[in-house]
């Protein structure tokens, strides 16, 4: 080919073929094949140590006829001398089930736009009621955004959705979305002043414009160097297109509280006060990753698991 040396491009192990639940289900039936995959999305260079960082380590040899011998995957590190495994620091540490059905309830949750509810997912991959309402927080919990200093910029949304039961008061969740880019939530028990004016400032940077509807709490909010335009609903106004052409409006936040909403409806019916943040975090984590497909979503909610850990009595904590 004119004497020229054609290089082919290195894929990684999950870009080689998109992952859908099919696949992964054969894939990843096998322990040990399910226990090489998440080594390789965690570690793709090698396992490193969760204690100290170090990359000096050796597997534990299986010897049968041992008392009690040392499980596949386990490892002790030549610097600190500590055992790890890849589900230590993770939402999978100390988990008695299989990393196969850890990796169906996940793809299950990302791939599902309007989500799929703890009874389902018992039913789908096969364990308790229990199991999977757990397994569904812990997951829920890997999508919590990490708090990098990073600031929505450019035209950024900001309004609110009710939620709570008929007849009582109701809770706010107030959505900060960034014109084709993310979306941030706070759950929040009144829209006030105090309650979202930090959220706001440490949210939304300085040069940006501010899109809401017309509720006097926005226009009160002290931002420094953030401009602020309005709609104003009650009078039928939902967009109005400025001399430059720039459109204000909030459509991108009723479009997220929309799916929110029918997800409630349709796959949970009803969601405690308690517990809200994270069905907000689950629903910001699809809408943040909106443009991957369902394999690239599920290959980033197992690298999101890293570092965060729920327990079971977190999650009942009053």
């Amino acid at each position: 080919m004119g004497g020229k040396d054609v290089k082919m491009k290195q894929k990684s192990p999950e870009a080689k073929e998109e992952i859908n639940l099919s696949k992964l289900a054969v894939e990843c039936s096998d322990e040990d094949t399910a226990r090489r995959y998440f080594e390789s999305w965690r570690w793709p260079n090698g396992p490193t140590c969760p204690h100290c960082a170090s990359k000096a380590h050796y597997a534990l040899k299986q010897r049968p006829d041992s008392k009690s011998p040392a499980r596949k995957g386990l490892y002790k590190c030549k610097d600190c001398s500590k055992f790890f495994s890849v589900t230590l620091g993770t939402i999978f540490e100390d988990s008695k089930l299989p990393l196969s059905k850890w990796c169906m309830a996940i793809f299950l949750i990302c791939s599902s736009k309007k989500a799929i509810s703890a009874h389902q997912l018992h039913r789908t991959i096969g364990v308790s009621y229990k199991t999977a309402w757990f397994m569904s927080h812990r997951i829920r919990h890997t999508f919590s955004p990490v708090l990098d200093g990073t600031k929505l910029k450019g035209n950024v949304e900001v309004d609110e959705g009710h939620f709570g039961v008929k007849n009582k008061p109701k809770i706010r969740v107030v959505a900060l979305i960034e014109r084709g880019g993310q979306v941030r939530t706070k759950v929040v028990p009144r829209i006030t002043n105090r309650n979202i004016g930090p959220f706001l400032r440490e949210n939304v940077a300085k040069g940006s414009i501010l899109h809401t509807d017309a509720n006097p709490t926005y226009k009160s909010v002290h931002l420094p160097a953030i401009k602020h335009d309005a709609v104003n609903h009650t009078q039928g106004e939902f967009i109005r297109e400025r001399a430059d052409g720039s459109k204000v409006h909030v459509n991108h936040c009723e479009s997220f509280f929309s799916l929110f909403k029918r997800g409630i409806v349709g796959a949970f019916h009803h969601i405690s006060q308690q517990h809200l943040p994270r069905y907000a975090d689950e629903f910001a984590f699809r809408w943040n990753t909106r443009k991957m497909t369902d394999g690239e979503r599920f290959i980033e909610a197992i690298k999101s698991s890293i570092g965060k850990r729920l327990k079971y009595r977190e999650t009942i904590a009053a």
